[in-house]
């Protein structure tokens, strides 16, 4: 982030995110709020998944720009981009999941956090 610039807000910064899936037809999108939870350790989840590992690539590349681009911001940390089925980014207060259809179903992260605030968004 440069340090010159006005810090974005979590949800400008959540927003470039949830945009820059739409715009790579990132698909099953949801925003869990877990901020009224004792035990996160982030304010909000973002997972989506990706038809092959080329899309988990795609979308992983298309949050990068948008967010740097609309925000001017990166993620503190990205894990899992050479493997493609499962992306980790780490924007300090959002962690975005980028899941292959079957590694999502596997790990299952919306039950193990379902006491959290759910938003669905429709796929583009």
């Amino acid at each position: 982030m440069n340090t010159n610039q006005v810090k974005p807000t979590i949800k400008e910064i959540n927003q470039a995110i949830i945009e820059g899936i739409q715009d790579v037809k990132g698909k099953k999108i949801v925003l869990l709020d877990l901020r009224k939870l004792p035990d996160a350790s982030v304010n909000y989840f973002i997972i989506c998944e990706g038809d092959s590992t080329t899309q988990v690539s795609a979308i992983h590349g298309s949050i990068s720009r948008k967010v740097k681009t609309d925000c001017k911001f990166t993620p503190n940390n990205t894990e899992g981009v050479s493997r493609g089925k499962w992306v980790c980014m780490d924007y300090y207060e959002t962690v975005v999941h980028i899941f292959y259809p079957e590694t999502r179903e596997f790990y299952d992260i919306e039950d193990l956090w379902s006491d959290a605030e759910r938003t669905d968004f429709e796929d583009l």
